[in-house]
């Protein structure tokens, strides 16, 4: 069972490599604990998606840690990777989550989980996912699945958020739609879109944080889809990007996979913002008073 964890983000809103800002006591990164948490759980490979300029960093840091643990690949999001046009000249953040997992073609194969590398998770996500792949093979559809958290447990008291809103039947993903402006709204939140109307979004709702559960059969569909999103004419070039939950949703809706959405009630949290560094490393700190990790995981 592999884990993917996406790394390649610029963290524009956080102001630096947020994947290496330390929330733990002993210097400890996020990535640190979702990569403890998979080795608990049976996972015996990780696949790190990064920027190439970063790789020297990255390996020295959180590389060298994991390569002690767990079985360590590198892949690299390039902006001309997988690209079907020409480069546009003003092109300058990278092509987005779906376009950072086809980078993983050829680094896996059979089920794997993907995660960001900035998020909190929680332990039970990573079994509850690796226990459903392992369980539901595929049978003429592929059956992937995904961590659904509830979206009042994921925002930010110090900005707006981007969520993927999920929309459930029977417990199986019918789409996701992303959310890209919401913020705190009481129990609930507010959700601003690009025309300037707005939403409320009921806090109960589950999101997807980019926890998918997919086997390797899905990777070279996405190069299909990538290419279509390039082609479009609907697609900013200079700026629009191929998010993972447009990926799954087309996978769904095409026949070609259906998503279980597993729910997910441990405490999820991140750093979208440099502000929110405080509120992680305390949160931390009590899980390694309670005994669910150890007291150093460096």
């Amino acid at each position: 069972m592999t884990l993917v964890i996406l790394a390649a983000g610029m963290g524009s809103r956080y102001g630096g490599l947020k994947q290496l800002d330390p929330v733990g006591a002993n210097g400890e990164f996020i990535i640190d604990y979702s990569i403890h948490d998979a080795v608990v759980c049976g996972y015996d490979k990780v696949v790190f998606v990064i920027k190439e300029e970063n790789y020297e960093l990255f390996r020295e840091t959180v590389g060298k840690r994991a390569e002690k643990k767990i079985s360590v690949e590198y892949v690299f999001q390039k902006q001309d990777s997988y690209l079907t046009i020409p480069l546009p000249e003003n092109r300058k953040k990278p092509w987005g989550t779906g376009h950072a997992l086809l980078c993983v073609m050829g680094a896996v194969e059979g089920p794997f989980a993907v995660i960001n590398a900035d998020d909190f998770y929680g332990r039970s996500a990573f079994k509850l996912v690796k226990d459903y792949l392992e369980s539901h093979p595929a049978d003429g559809m592929e059956h992937f699945c995904m961590a659904g958290y509830v979206l009042s447990n994921t925002l930010s008291d110090k900005g707006s958020v981007s969520r993927g809103v999920c929309s459930v039947e029977n417990g199986m993903l019918t789409s996701v739609t992303e959310n890209k402006k919401l913020t705190r709204h009481g129990k609930d939140a507010l959700s601003e879109y690009d025309d300037g109307t707005t939403a409320i979004i009921p806090g109960d709702t589950l999101v997807s944080m980019n926890f998918y559960g997919f086997t390797s059969a899905l990777l070279e569909r996405l190069a299909g889809e990538f290419d279509a999103f390039l082609k479009s004419p609907d697609t900013d070039l200079e700026k629009g990007e191929y998010y993972l939950p447009t990926a799954a949703t087309s996978a769904i809706k095409s026949g070609f996979a259906d998503l279980a959405v597993l729910p997910t009630y441990d405490n999820w949290f991140g750093v979208t913002y440099a502000e929110d560094k405080p509120f992680v490393k305390e949160k931390i700190a009590k899980m390694h008073e309670m005994g669910v990790y150890p007291p150093s995981l460096v």
